[in-house]
């Protein structure tokens, strides 16, 4: 057994892991190359994470070790991962991981993309496949207050009642995709705003959990990856996330040999310890950890985090760390600093 886990030191580290992916896209921001942006993440994400001291396990990554050489799921990682036995003087974590959530916003120079990690102790984050989920996310009022298989507008006229205010002051994020027609007509039918987004419903769903940010809710499918870690940042934030992984081609939208055959997915799922794919999942079943630390870095402007700024003697990053057992949120903006003693500090 390795030591207790202690999320204060940890926090602080994996923020210098999110640190370090952030910056390493951040380089790549506008040139329009997606695969890139998050290969370098990725490569500087892991490259940090290997002076952790931790006995890391990924839960949540990059793919299996066959489709992805590095934060594949199952990888050990800390700063004595890669020696012979475990290191007992270290504690044992399970880590999720997204080096740069938004790729494609990255690519484009778009608002929201992100550097974004959760972890926690042995077992406290669900392995959930790599295959779609539907969710719905609100913030600490409306906990409790709407119900994933309850009709839209239900959902709406609670979350709104909760709020004290009518359903034509609420904002809903959707990812824009063509599976979401009838939730995009029944969202405005009710009466509610929307905000379409191209890609990021993991920082969307923190956006929804925080005050003062104009987003109530987000509705849809998306990754069933970034919902765990989005559960991670709502355990953190008193907010609520329900969700249901989805494979039915006609739920998505798409043609169905453009998803996996159901029989393998089911039995990816058996594999993973999930029993019942038709199972609504809370919040604390995706994230069930006692010690959860959440922490992410902005690699271009959002509605929470700025992005990274490149300046002669080095760059400045902003950064949200938190954790559950200190009940600490942490917004950090951190100059990093390059060059020698006469190097001009700029605020």
């Amino acid at each position: 057994m390795g030591q207790e886990l202690r999320t204060e030191q940890l926090s602080l580290d994996f923020l210098r892991v999110c640190e370090a992916a952030a910056i390493a896209a951040a380089r790549t921001m506008g040139q329009g190359d997606r695969k890139y942006s998050d290969h370098v993440a990725v490569e500087a994400m892991r490259d940090v994470m290997y002076t952790v001291p931790m006995h890391g396990r990924i839960v949540i990554g990059e793919g299996e070790r066959d489709e992805a050489p590095m934060l594949y799921i199952g990888e050990e990682v800390g700063h004595r991962a890669e020696a012979d036995g475990v290191c007992e003087e270290h504690p044992e974590v399970d880590i999720a991981v997204d080096p740069l959530e938004g790729t494609n916003l990255c690519a484009l120079g778009a608002n929201n993309a992100i550097a974004v990690l959760a972890a926690a102790e042995r077992g406290g984050l669900l392995n959930a496949p790599d295959i779609y989920m539907d969710k719905i996310v609100v913030g600490p009022s409306s906990r409790g207050a709407v119900d994933i298989d309850a009709p839209v507008k239900e959902n709406l006229k609670n979350i709104a009642r909760r709020l004290g205010r009518d359903i034509e002051d609420l904002t809903v994020i959707v990812l824009d995709r063509k599976r979401h027609k009838k939730l995009i007509d029944e969202v405005r039918a009710a009466g509610a705003r929307i905000r379409l987004i191209s890609d990021g419903d993991l920082s969307a769903g923190i956006s929804a959990a925080v005050a003062g940010t104009n987003i109530h809710a987000v509705m849809g499918i998306g990754g069933a990856p970034e919902g765990v870690i989005t559960a991670a940042a709502m355990r953190c934030l008193n907010g609520e996330i329900q969700a249901r992984l989805v494979f039915d081609p006609d739920r998505l939208g798409v043609d169905r040999d453009k998803i996996p055959d159901r029989e393998k997915v089911l039995g990816r799922l058996k594999e993973m310890g999930i029993s019942n794919p038709d199972k609504v999942y809370d919040t604390n079943d995706l994230a069930p950890g006692k010690k959860i630390i959440f922490a992410a870095t902005g690699v271009t402007d959002g509605s929470l985090l700025r992005g990274v700024r490149f300046f002669g003697a080095g760059k400045r990053t902003h950064s949200l760390v938190m954790t559950t057992e200190a009940r600490l949120i942490r917004f950090i903006d951190t100059v990093h600093v390059e060059g020698g003693l006469d190097t001009v500090i700029r605020f």
